[in-house]
């Protein structure tokens, strides 16, 4: 038995060492990939053309450990999750998420296996602790592009006034920047420094519906296109583009008024189940006690919390209307 700990423990050293060593060699290697780069694109300033388009370059970085950072670049998935952790407004890298799940899958499924003694339920607990830091970057992204379709006509209509007033349409978005509230200004910011900075305007738009992909959005970025390819009087669009954004909002609480009864139903029969079990366990714990350290009441708790999942996103499919 000594000898089995003994060997795993030179296997865990040598492979931290081995670990170190690479992401040491990894980063020696990108930095000095980075210097020679910096200086091919210096030598090369001179031969450019005047009318060559210029990119704007963002190194977004997973993680900083630059072999993990590779490693994870490989996966479409967790480029998917940093694209979600900068929409939700988190300063967070994929890699750190991605250990913050683990981590709090673990304490949930040590902490359920302690108390339950079944390795199914510290198996469930797992898969659940692993996605509640998923479940609040969804919540808290949602809650951002709420208050960007809130503030959003808003600032189209900050832009139109500026636009009549005389001003180009890149000064008025530094305007928008200035005036408009978080976390719309932000956005706004983002999009005039990266036409400020060499990017065509057409691209720095498409960079904005890919941060926030919301369908107003894409109205304006199209409306805006259309009118720098076409011509046509700017101030008179988004106005009307405004206008019909404040329309969309009326249907939609219109939509919310219809669908309450069917939110209140979801929310009775998400929540009736765990305060009856709660008020078992302080009025009748004997009677409840079997559902906890019995092997059938351990099998009936997965079942039942799997038939609680699919009720709540079948309710949930069956209100959300989309206007």
């Amino acid at each position: 038995m000594s000898a089995l700990v003994v060997a795993l423990l030179a296997f865990v050293v040598v492979a931290l060492a081995t670990f170190v060593g690479a992401s040491l060699l990894d980063q020696r290697r990108s930095q000095a990939r980075l210097i020679k780069d910096r200086l091919a694109t210096a030598q090369k300033a001179a031969e450019r053309e005047p009318d060559e388009e210029l990119a704007l370059l963002r190194d977004e970085q997973l993680s900083k450990i630059p072999a993990l950072d590779t490693l994870l670049r490989r996966s479409a998935r967790v480029s998917a999750i940093q694209e979600s952790l900068l929409q939700a407004g988190l300063k967070f890298r994929a890699g750190n998420f991605l250990v913050m799940c683990l981590v709090c899958g673990g304490l949930a499924a040590f902490a359920t296996l302690v108390w339950s003694r079944n390795p199914a339920i510290a198996w469930a607990a797992l898969i659940i602790g692993a996605f509640l830091p998923y479940s609040y970057v969804s919540y808290r992204r949602q809650k951002r592009f709420e208050k960007i379709e809130e503030l959003f006509p808003e600032a189209i209509d900050t832009l139109a006034r500026a636009v009549r007033a005389g001003h180009a349409f890149t000064t008025a978005l530094e305007m928008i920047s200035a005036e408009v509230a978080e976390p719309l200004a932000s956005e706004f910011r983002q999009l005039y420094e990266e036409q400020k900075f060499g990017m065509p305007v057409r691209d720095a738009l498409m960079n904005l519906t890919e941060r926030v992909p919301l369908v107003d959005v894409k109205f304006f970025v199209t409306a805006v296109m259309l009118q720098r390819e076409t011509g046509g009087n700017l101030a008179e669009i988004l106005d009307n583009l405004s206008y019909v954004i404040r329309e969309r909002f009326k249907i939609q609480r219109q939509v919310r008024v219809h669908t309450a009864q069917g939110r209140l139903t979801m929310a009775l029969l998400m929540g009736m189940p765990p305060t009856v079990v709660a008020i078992l366990l302080v009025f009748s714990p004997d009677f409840v006690r079997p559902l906890f350290y019995d092997p059938i009441g351990h099998t009936l708790l997965v079942v039942s919390i799997a038939l609680q999942t699919i009720g709540y996103f079948v309710i949930r499919k069956i209100i959300k209307i989309r206007v």
